[in-house]
């Protein structure tokens, strides 16, 4: 298996990860009865729970442009070097990046952000492959 689709996915896991972690966050501050409710009425999370939240909606952003770059360097047979190194640096920053975020460390956080992006340009300069 192409390690592009290794990575994606591993990350596809890491974001049940994100996924699970900030709701279970939101239930210690919004209370099962909002969670399970229809939430007609936003309740904002704050601290720690809300940097969490905002990092799993992060991850949603640049996972779909991943996902879609991996499957099309597979699929077109362009995978090399670079794109294997771009879906490992993505994954790896995408680890570090929700830690990063919940302990409130703004400059790495976003240091650690424009490595998984500059993974994924590395993934999506395969689709530009000429064979």
């Amino acid at each position: 298996m192409p390690v592009e689709l290794k990575m994606l996915g591993w990350s596809t896991a890491l974001g049940l990860v994100y996924l699970v972690f900030a709701t279970l966050l939101s239930l210690t501050q919004r209370g099962m009865t909002w969670n399970a409710g229809n939430r007609d009425e936003l309740i904002p999370l704050t601290g720690f729970a809300g940097r969490v939240d905002r990092a799993s909606r992060n991850f949603l952003e640049t996972f779909v442009f991943f996902a879609v770059a991996a499957l099309a360097v597979v699929a077109g047979q362009c995978t090399n070097a670079q794109t294997a190194l771009g879906a490992q640096l993505y994954f790896w920053a995408r680890v570090v990046y929700l830690p990063v975020y919940a302990i409130g460390i703004p400059y790495l956080r976003t240091l650690v952000w424009a490595v998984s992006v500059v993974g994924i340009v590395m993934v999506l300069s395969g689709v530009f492959c000429s064979h």
